[in-house]
């Protein structure tokens, strides 16, 4: 599974990031979870608010920080 939390850097950002990786580490997911955080990189993904995440490709969330909760459940059905 190919993760990005996408954002400038902000604290939101980092938030975002850090629960991503409790969720993911709660799921016990084989996945590369990656901090995108160049604006060329961003422009490129086509992600017009932050912070984001994506999962394989598709954009899941956007805008907002997410609990560890609901990004598990994000990432559980993006699984299936």
């Amino acid at each position: 599974m190919d993760i990005k939390v996408i954002g400038s850097g902000c604290p939101d950002c980092s938030r975002l990031y850090e629960n991503t990786c409790r969720a993911v580490e709660r799921l016990g997911l084989e996945a590369r979870v990656e901090k995108v955080q160049d604006l060329m990189d961003i422009v490129r993904l086509g992600v017009m608010s932050a912070p984001s995440l994506m999962v394989d490709g598709v954009l899941v969330l956007s805008g907002r920080v997410a609990g560890v909760d609901q990004i598990a459940a994000l990432l559980s059905a993006a699984r299936d």
